[in-house]
C-alpha cells in the first residue's frame, strides 16, 4: 500500500496527458500533411493551458460536521483540499475536460480528494457520505474520455474517492492462472507485479501507462490486444464492490457455473454508479517470450475488413494476432507523414503497387514457444496470401509496438495549436461494418462542415471477433469559436449516426455521462428500467457517481 503522496507523484498532468515531459513535437511533415486538411497552422504552439494559479476554482462546500466524518474514517491526510488535488480530480481526459481546465474553468473541480486505505475505509466513507448526500466519484487513473469521472455541473456536496493506495497484488495462483488485484494498480505496475510470477494480464490500452486495474473493470476495458487476450470482461472472475448498503462479494469458485443470473456482469461496466470496487480476480497468461510481427498494406478498407474477417473465421481466435489493427486511407496517410522520409518512400513504394490510398494493417503475434507463433502467423499469412494484400517489412509493426502509448501526448500539442480534436469509437457485425463505417464518418464531416470547420476524419479497426470488430475514429478540425458547442455538435452526429446505424454507442470508452442519453437505444425501456432497480437496491440515497450510467432521478 502506498502512502499518498508517493503514489500522487504518478499522476497525469492536470491539463494533459500523462508526463509533460514525454511529450513530443509534431515533425513538420506532419503539420504540413494537417495543415493541407484544415488550413495552416502557427509555427509555434500558442494556445497552451494557463497558469495553475490561474485557474477558477468554486470554494469548497462540504460542511465542517462532513469534514469531521470523512477525517475520523481515513485520518486528517487523507482528505485534501489543496488546490493542485482539486485541479487534478476536476475531469477526466476528454476534449470537454481538457479545454475547460486549459483555459481556467476549474467549476468541476470536487469539494475535496479522499484517498483511503483500504476496502474498510472505502466503506466508512461511502456510508458516510450516504448519510449526509454528498456525491462520491470513484477516482483511479482519471483516463476517462466520457465523463466518467467529471463532476456534474448541477451538483451539490461532491468527493472524488481517489484509491491510490489500493494497489497490492493480493494474490496469485499460478497452477490456475488466476490473480487477485486492487483497484488502484496502475497498468505497468500489474505487469511489474506479474512478471514476478512469469505472468502477464496482457491489457494494454492506449491509457496502460495512466489508467488503473479498477478503471479496467469498471469501463469494460479492451486492450490493443484484446483479440488474442480477450477484453477485460472476458477475463474478470469475481470482484468485491463496497456499496451505500453494504459489501458484495462475487466469490470465483469454479472456471463455469450455473448458479442463476451472472451478477458479475452487474459490477463490471457500472462505472462507480453502484459502488467502488476495491479489488477483483482475473485470468492472467503466461508472460509472451516470443514476438513476430508483420504489416500489410490493403488497397480499400472493404477489402481489409473482408480479409480479417475470413481470417478469424477460418483459422480461429487462438490462432489470430494478439494485436490486429488496420488503419483506413485517412489514418494510414496521416501516419506515413508523421514517420517522415521513411513514410514518405513507403507511400511511393505502394504507389508504385496501385495503391493510391492504401489501408495498413499492423500485425503481432505472442507467445511462450517460438515453434507455435511462427505456426500461428503461418496460419495467418495463408489468408492475407490469398488476398490481394501486399506483404511490408516487419519493422513497421515494431515501429508501432514501440510508440503505442504515445497517441494521447499528440492531442497536448495540436490543443496547444487550437485544434480541434477528439476520438469515439464503436463496434458492429461483419456485415454492417461498411455502411456504419461510411455514416459516422459521413455524419462526422458533414456536422464540421456545417460548423464552418471542415476537418480530417481518420478510422482503424482494432479489436476483431469472429462476428465482427470495433470501428475508433480519430478527427481534427480548426477550433470554432466556441470549441464546446463545436465538440457536442460533433458527438451528438456521430452518436446519433451510431445508434441509427446499428452500433453500439461504446464499444470500450464506456458510457459515463457523454454516452448515457443514447444508451436506452441499446438496452430498452424495459433494461434501464432495470439498471435504475439495481442502482436503487444497492445505492438508495443516489450519490454513487451521480449522472454516470443511470440518469438522475
Amino acid at each position: 500500500m502506498s502512502d499518498i503522496t508517493t503514489a500522487s507523484v504518478r499522476r497525469s498532468v492536470w491539463h494533459g496527458w500523462g508526463d509533460p515531459a514525454a511529450r513530443h513535437a509534431l515533425p513538420p511533415s506532419g503539420l504540413s500533411r494537417l495543415a493541407q486538411e484544415i488550413g495552416a497552422l502557427p509555427d509555434a504552439p500558442s494556445g497552451g493551458p494557463v497558469a495553475e494559479q490561474d485557474v477558477r476554482l468554486p470554494e469548497p462546500a462540504l460542511p465542517g460536521e462532513v469534514l469531521e466524518a470523512l477525517r475520523a474514517v481515513v485520518s486528517a491526510n487523507g482528505v485534501l483540499q489543496d488546490r493542485r488535488s482539486r485541479l487534478e480530480h476536476a475531469g477526466g481526459k476528454s476534449y470537454p475536460d481538457l479545454y475547460r481546465l486549459r483555459t481556467g474553468d476549474g467549476s468541476r473541480a470536487p469539494d475535496a480528494v479522499v484517498v483511503p486505505a483500504d476496502a474498510e475505509q472505502v466503506g466508512g466513507v461511502i456510508r458516510c457520505c450516504a448519510e449526509h448526500g454528498v456525491a462520491v466519484i470513484p477516482f483511479g487513473g482519471g483516463t476517462s474520455v466520457v465523463g466518467g469521472v467529471t463532476p456534474s455541473a448541477e451538483r451539490g456536496p461532491t468527493v472524488s474517492l481517489d484509491l491510490r493506495r489500493l494497489d497490492r497484488l493480493v494474490r496469485v495462483d499460478p497452477i490456475s492462472h488466476t490473480a487477485t488485484l486492487q483497484a488502484g494498480v496502475r497498468g505497468p505496475d500489474i505487469e511489474r507485479l506479474l512478471a514476478a510470477h512469469g505472468l502477464s494480464l496482457g491489457h494494454l490500452p492506449q491509457s496502460h501507462q495512466q489508467a488503473t486495474f479498477g478503471g479496467y473493470v469498471a469501463t469494460r476495458s479492451a486492450g490493443q490486444a484484446s483479440t488474442g487476450y480477450g477484453r477485460i470482461d472476458d477475463n474478470v472472475l469475481a470482484a468485491t464492490v463496497v456499496t451505500p448498503v453494504g459489501e458484495l462479494v462475487l466469490d470465483h469458485r469454479a472456471p463455469a457455473s450455473a448458479a442463476g443470473p451472472g451478477l458479475l456482469d452487474l459490477v463490471v461496466g457500472s462505472e462507480g454508479s453502484l459502488g467502488v470496487i476495491t479489488e477483483a480476480t482475473v485470468k492472467v497468461h503466461a508472460q509472451p517470450t516470443e514476438f513476430a510481427c508483420a504489416a500489410y498494406a490493403f488497397a480499400s478498407m472493404d477489402e481489409a475488413a473482408e480479409t480479417l474477417r475470413v481470417m478469424i473465421q477460418s483459422v480461429g481466435k487462438a490462432t489470430m494476432p494478439q494485436v490486429c489493427r488496420i488503419s483506413d486511407p485517412d489514418e494510414t496517410d496521416v501516419s506515413l507523414a508523421l514517420a517522415g522520409p521513411a513514410g514518405e518512400a513507403l507511400a511511393r513504394y505502394l504507389r508504385l503497387r496501385r495503391m493510391a490510398t492504401p489501408c495498413l494493417a499492423v500485425l503481432v503475434w505472442e507467445g511462450t514457444n517460438a515453434t507455435v507463433v511462427r505456426a500461428r502467423r503461418r496460419a495467418c499469412t495463408d489468408v492475407l496470401t490469398a488476398s490481394r494484400a501486399v506483404r511490408l517489412p516487419g519493422r513497421i509493426a515494431q515501429a508501432w509496438r514501440q510508440g503505442r502509448f504515445s497517441g494521447p501526448y499528440l492531442r497536448d500539442e495540436l490543443m496547444d495549436r487550437q485544434v480541434f480534436v477528439e476520438t469515439l469509437e464503436t463496434a458492429t457485425s461483419w456485415s454492417n461494418v461498411p455502411h456504419l463505417y461510411d455514416a459516422v464518418g459521413t455524419a462526422i464531416r458533414s456536422a464540421l462542415a456545417e460548423l464552418g470547420t471542415p476537418g480530417l476524419v481518420q478510422c482503424h479497426i482494432s479489436h476483431v471477433y469472429e462476428t465482427g470488430c470495433s470501428l475508433y475514429f480519430t478527427f481534427v478540425a480548426r477550433e470554432a469559436a466556441d470549441p464546446l458547442a463545436q465538440w457536442s455538435r460533433v458527438k451528438a452526429a456521430a452518436s446519433e449516426a451510431i445508434v441509427a446505424g446499428g452500433g453500439t454507442i461504446t464499444h470500450h470508452h464506456a458510457v459515463g455521462k457523454d454516452h448515457r442519453p443514447y444508451l436506452e437505444a441499446e438496452t430498452g425501456v424495459l433494461g434501464t428500467r432495470l439498471l435504475r432497480a439495481v442502482k436503487q437496491a444497492l445505492d438508495p440515497q443516489g450519490v454513487m457517481n451521480p449522472g454516470t450510467l443511470v440518469a438522475d432521478d
